[in-house]
């Protein structure tokens, strides 16, 4: 589930950065978000094993 957001925020991220020039520091908190994701999903993982 972690990784699928991951995905998705980072998709969004990439659109608003190279489409989309007006809310810059929207994006950046998008891809925050997105790294979080990532970690919690790659720490959870190993947890679980």
């Amino acid at each position: 589930m972690f990784l699928t957001l991951f995905v998705v925020l980072l998709v969004l991220w990439l659109l608003g950065f190279f489409a989309f020039h007006v809310a810059s520091g929207l994006i950046h908190i998008l891809l925050i978000i997105a790294v979080i994701s990532l970690l919690f999903h790659l720490f959870r993982g190993r947890s679980m094993a």
